[in-house]
């Protein structure tokens, strides 16, 4: 991948996940109940604690589960839960193993339309129809795949222009527009709940 990332907003960790398509994968899979930052900033972590520069799927899926949990507990903590989050991290790479032969890429290289490319990434262990949706709008606004109807098949999240999630970050002043909007967002549903 020939970008430049800056969802971890530390050059290092950013740096893997511009060249690593199964780093963006993991970060996306831990962007949950952390800020974004932290979450993004996962791959490079787990990445130098195994004494590698990159992932590898097929290393991580072999990794001993207790020893990998552990891995990611190390303080600081990849994640609050780095337990379960460690089992998720493995799940996703032992799925991209079996379907994908270990390669992210794989999943979006030859999707033949955005409908057909949401639903391979809602497939994958650990992501929900929104995380879908989220991660194929990272990959059309910043990694250049667009497959025909991607913006459509994103949501909301496809949107040009808009300042929702993760697919938006470009630097610190759209992070601040991104972590704004879901601020808004939060305070609108506690309104909606009569909270």
């Amino acid at each position: 991948m020939d970008v430049n990332l800056h969802l971890a907003q530390e050059p290092a960790a950013d740096a893997l996940l511009s060249r690593s398509p199964l780093a963006a994968l993991v970060g996306m899979l831990l962007d949950q109940q952390v800020p974004m930052e932290w979450a993004f900033a996962g791959p490079h972590t787990i990445a130098q604690r195994m004494g590698r520069e990159d992932l590898d799927a097929h290393e991580i899926a072999e990794q001993d589960p207790e020893a990998f949990a552990e891995l990611l507990a190390r303080k600081p903590a990849v994640h609050r839960y780095p337990g379960s989050m460690a089992g998720r991290v493995q799940n996703l790479c032992r799925y991209l193993v079996e379907q994908y032969d270990g390669r992210a890429e794989a999943v979006w290289e030859d999707a033949g339309s955005g409908r057909e490319l949401v639903k391979r990434l809602g497939e994958l262990p650990g992501f929900g129809k929104q995380k879908a949706q989220i991660f194929l709008a990272l990959l059309g606004k910043q990694l250049g795949v667009r497959p025909a109807g991607w913006r459509e098949a994103a949501g909301e999240y496809g949107a040009e222009g808009s300042y929702r999630s993760a697919a938006d970050i470009t630097g610190p002043e759209s992070l601040a527009r991104v972590r704004a909007h879901k601020q808004e967002a939060k305070a609108a549903a506690k309104r909606a709940k009569g909270g």
